[in-house]
């Protein structure tokens, strides 16, 4: 059957959009990639001290990338994510029209992707694949790391640790935890399993134009268009991943002020940079909902700062026990109910 998304017009108006970054010169380009290959080494060890999670060292790859790179390696996640639905919507005779049709529809939504992956793709710093093969994989874009240091004036040796610590705190977190990465895609199955081939595409569609009527009220699109079930899906996933990026966020600058002098400015700089830099970048961010991935950043810090403070480090990494002590997204901005709960 036809995808209902072109994948390779997605991938090609994605790297155009994203575009090259800053122009350096290619021992410039070499040198960035192996700086950045050794912080994140020693960024392994600097987190394991921190965190007392212990991480193989070849658990997942680590992969240096320039912006198509990245466009590239989240189209095929994304493809990977969609088959599921894209079968069920299919299976159900729901996907409409002929072959030529749907051809069309398919150039529209790679159309659409490719727009998101190059608004994305100038701006993402690292990220931790988890779709990837068996194991996920650690990107790194080289392109928006030096691009960020430039913008915001830092020390590129300063920036490019604190950029590391951050991501590869990611990758301990999934390399070290063996039923982590199986319990978020599992969460991401019963995502798909909640959406009901009949009616799915137009139930999902007047709710987007009733939300965009009413005003987002801090939704993003995914938000807009699911269900009640698909919600309280989100909210898990939501909750999860509160505690993965704030628990990151607390190692960074845990660990930061004893090995990056300048940590403090950065810290500033970087805070201001991720509200948006003009009205345009702003309404995209609410829409894709970057707003709530900022607020990921800063009520799952507070969580894991609130439990350490409480109890420990130690007592903390209970979070990572079993997939029942992950907090939800009500204990998030709860910690005592969840160390009542857990501990």
């Amino acid at each position: 059957m036809t995808d209902m998304v072109d994948w390779e017009l997605a991938v090609r108006l994605g790297a155009r959009l994203a575009g090259d970054g800053p122009q350096v010169s290619p021992a410039e380009a070499a040198s960035t990639v192996a700086q950045l290959r050794v912080d994140a080494d020693r960024s392994r060890d600097l987190v394991r001290e921190f965190t007392g999670l212990d991480a193989p060292p070849n658990g997942a790859p680590l992969l240096v990338v320039d912006r198509a790179g990245w466009v590239r390696a989240n189209a095929d996640a994304f493809a990977g994510v969609i088959a599921p639905l894209t079968d069920k919507l299919e299976a159900a005779r729901t996907l409409p029209g002929t072959s030529a049709i749907r051809a069309v529809g398919s150039r529209v939504t790679g159309t659409e992707v490719g727009l998101l992956l190059g608004f994305l793709g100038s701006k993402v710093l690292g990220q931790f694949d988890p779709m990837y093969a068996d194991t996920g994989r650690l990107l790194l874009v080289a392109p928006n790391i030096v691009h960020t240091e430039q913008q915001i004036n830092a020390d590129p040796d300063d920036f490019r640790l604190w950029v590391c610590l951050h991501e590869e705190t990611h990758r301990v977190q999934f390399t070290s935890v063996p039923w982590l990465r199986d319990h978020l895609l599992a969460q991401v199955g019963d995502l798909v399993d909640a959406v009901d081939p009949g009616s799915a595409l137009d139930v999902g569609f007047a709710r987007a134009l009733e939300a965009l009527r009413e005003g987002t009220k801090g939704m993003s699109i995914l938000e807009m268009v699911s269900s009640p079930e698909q919600r309280r899906v989100i909210d898990r996933i939501t909750g999860m991943m509160s505690l993965l990026e704030g628990h990151a966020d607390v190692v960074m600058d845990g660990v930061g002020p004893g090995v990056i002098p300048s940590v403090a400015s950065i810290r500033k700089a970087f805070t201001r940079r991720r509200q948006g830099v003009g009205t345009l970048d702003r309404i995209l961010r609410r829409l894709l909902g970057l707003d709530a991935k900022m607020a990921q950043y800063r009520d799952g810090a507070t969580f894991v700062r609130a439990v350490v403070d409480e109890v420990g480090m130690d007592r903390f990494n209970s979070v990572w026990a079993a997939p029942d002590h992950l907090p939800d997204l009500a204990e998030i901005h709860e910690p005592r109910a969840w160390m009542d709960r857990v501990l």
